[in-house]
């Protein structure tokens, strides 16, 4: 025989073979069919190597892979057998093995899955090579070459057998050229293969090597590494399974990672219960308990050989696409219920750590975003709605803001430099602390020098710092922010054709300077800014369209103040959210609540809704940045309509409240929403 169609129905291997699309998928059949091997011979008392040797060959638009062992070795009649047997006649099926995978319906898949390829095997002295392939009309063939021969010292050097009496092997090579296949890096591949649980036990047993085919460098072990965890249960404690009448063994280990994170889905998860039957890996899970909150770091085996029985004997414990158990199966279900009860009470253990969880934190990215958010909404409660969060220097006993420019609007003429001044109180400012500028401007809009973070215990005396800034076209406008703990101020610079070129020679404004008149700079700065090269006195204060560097924002708050009270500055003040916290707040029911004294949002961990989005290590999980913008926008928008009702004096008014509520709600929501977003 030389060309022949594979005997098992076309559009079974055409289904099967999609399953198979897969580097990773393919490997996993070919080297648990190599340990299936080596388990028989050790069944029979022969001393095995237990040497799985993997080469991948990495190319643009394909790759080549091979999968080698020293095992049994096929004869020619039996290499023809596993291309046409289906897993009615696998070994499982016939009850002379444990079986595992796709039972007997693999091989030929992992093939035609990924492109064609070829078996080379020796058995007692004689070599045999089997091509498989697609015909130019889609279908299944194989060619056998007719016989076998006597295998020469080059085939037992190609298939890394050492060539000697007795000695025997198969390797099977796959060319992937399916243009719909992923080729994997090798590094990747590597760590697939090594996480992959259907590969766990054998990795244990075998010694598995990945070979760089097309750098032709040495192997690399392919070895899971265990996290380190406590064990909760176990190891292989005993249980049993009580279905129609009869009882069922299998053990359970079950640990709790201590540090890394684990793998929850995929065939590389890492989290779950490893199904083990016999030599096979049926699948991974946590059964009544799966993707709870409290198992995120729960892993482990469970043992137990009456589910190959059961399948052997022809119940479908696998699901029909052969990947993981199926739960309609009685016994599988009885299985679930026994295992779920033996691990319900440490489960139930996790659960309620979370229960009493004091603390817990966030992925440096959303922490990223709850910055972005808290600093947009302390300038927006200032400059928006005029809200006065620094003290109040007209009150008695008031000081001028600790950090602020001399105006919060520059608006220039085009061409002309002019003087940027930043006032200081260096010794109210945090020590440690560091003063950090956000420059927002146009590349037509300069600043020399470019403000630069100054340390306070750099500014020594320093009262004042100077740019000077130059705006070369008429229309452009930008933002300087400065920060330090905090504090903040800030100052818009507008670039206007018919502005007044007589602006920089005005006296600050009292409002704006604290109403302590003009600053003096020390004789000779020791500060790091460079003092403007401009005019030498402080830089001045445009009155703006207002007519007052500090007057109120539209809509700012300024009615109903009492009449000669200095209105609140727009240009700078303390922040009013410094920061957040996931602390459980105990009996109270709130899921968010904004605390004045330390002036941070409160997320209440013991909040029941709260408790679904935190793992069992207290960790924020990222799919829940939306309910945390929820809370946010809540405890955000609830504290500034307080503070704004209460600046027009209705305190008590409960419908000032809610309607300033529902404003800033309007105003600020979707912002709020698009940062957690990203």
């Amino acid at each position: 025989m030389t060309v022949a169609e594979i005997r098992v129905d076309q559009r079974v291997i055409g289904i099967d073979s999609r399953r198979f699309a897969s580097v990773e998928k393919a490997l996993v059949e070919l080297i648990t069919n190599s340990d299936d091997s080596y388990a028989r011979l050790e069944a029979a008392g022969v001393p095995v190597s237990g040497r799985i040797r993997v080469r991948y060959e990495r190319h643009h638009a394909g790759a080549v892979l091979s999968v080698s062992d020293q095992a049994e070795g096929m004869s020619f009649e039996q290499a023809g057998r596993i291309l046409s047997y289906g897993g009615a006649h696998s070994p499982l099926a016939r009850g002379v093995g444990d079986g595992r995978g796709y039972f007997g319906r693999g091989l030929k898949q992992a093939i035609f899955g990924l492109g064609h390829g070829w078996i080379e095997t020796i058995q007692d002295g004689r070599f045999t090579r089997i091509d498989v392939f697609r015909s130019a009309n889609g279908g299944y063939l194989y060619d056998d070459g007719g016989e076998d021969r006597r295998a020469f010292p080059a085939d037992y050097a190609r298939l890394g057998i050492e060539e000697a009496p007795g000695a025997a092997g198969t390797s099977v090579t796959v060319v992937v050229d399916n243009p719909r296949v992923r080729i994997t890096q090798y590094g990747t591949l590597l760590q697939s293969l090594s996480d992959n649980f259907y590969l766990r036990a054998v990795l244990g047993r075998r010694r598995v090597e990945l070979e760089h085919g097309q750098q032709g460098t040495g192997g690399g072990p392919v070895r899971f590494r265990e996290p380190a965890a406590d064990v909760l249960l176990g190891p292989d404690q005993p249980g049993s399974v009580s279905f129609e009448g009869g009882t069922y063994p299998f053990t359970l280990t079950l640990k709790r990672a201590t540090a890394a994170e684990l793998t929850l889905r995929g065939d590389e998860r890492t989290n779950g219960l490893v199904v083990l039957s016999g030599k096979a890996a049926l699948d991974c899970q946590l059964f009544e308990f799966e993707n709870q909150v409290g198992t995120e770091y729960l892993f482990g085996t469970v043992t137990c050989d009456a589910l190959t029985e059961m399948l052997g004997s022809g119940r479908a414990v696998i699901s029909d696409e052969r990947e993981g158990l199926n739960p309609r199966d009685p016994f599988v279900a009885a299985f679930s219920r026994a295992v779920s009860g033996t691990i319900a009470a440490a489960v139930q253990a996790e659960k309620e750590k979370l229960t009493h969880l004091e603390r817990a934190t966030t992925s440096g990215r959303t922490a990223e975003m709850i910055e972005r958010l808290l600093q947009r909404m302390n300038e927006a409660a200032v400059v928006d709605l005029g809200l006065e969060t620094a003290p109040d220097p007209g009150a008695p006993g008031g000081e001028p803001a600790a950090l602020r420019f001399t105006t919060p609007f520059y608006y220039r003429p085009p061409g002309r430099p002019f003087q940027v001044s930043l006032l200081l109180d260096p010794a109210r400012l945090p020590d440690g602390g560091t003063l950090t500028f956000e420059a927002d401007l146009p590349g037509s809009l300069a600043i020399n020098p470019a403000p630069a973070p100054v340390p306070v215990a750099a500014l020594a005396g320093t009262r004042r710092l100077e740019w000077t800034a130059t705006g070369e076209r008429a229309g452009d406008r930008g933002e300087l922010t400065v920060r330090v703990g905090d504090y903040w101020a800030l100052c818009e610079l507008v670039i206007a054709e018919h502005a007044s070129q007589h602006a920089a020679d005005q006296p600050p404004h009292p409002a704006a300077d604290g109403g302590v008149g003009p600053e003096v700079r020390p004789a000779e700065p020791t500060g790091p800014a460079a003092v403007a090269t401009g005019p030498t006195g402080p830089a001045a204060v445009a009155t703006g369209p207002t007519g007052s560097a500090a007057g109120s924002a539209p809509g700012s708050g300024g009615r109903n103040r009492p009449k000669g009270a200095p209105r609140p500055s727009r240009d700078h003040g303390v922040d009013l959210f410094t920061g957040y916290d996931f602390r459980s707040l105990h009996e109270s029911a709130d899921r968010a609540v904004y605390d004045p004294a330390e002036r941070k949002v409160i997320i209440n961990t013991a909040a029941p809704t709260v408790q679904l989005y935190v793992d069992g290590r207290g960790r924020f999980r990222d799919s829940a940045r939306l309910l945390l913008a929820e809370l946010f926008l809540d405890v955000i928008a609830d504290e500034l309509a307080r503070r704004r009702t209460a600046q027009r004096g209705r305190s008590g008014d409960l419908e000032a409240f809610r309607n300033a509520k529902r404003d800033i709600i309007r105003r600020y929501g979707s912002d709020i929403h698009r940062t957690f977003l990203g």
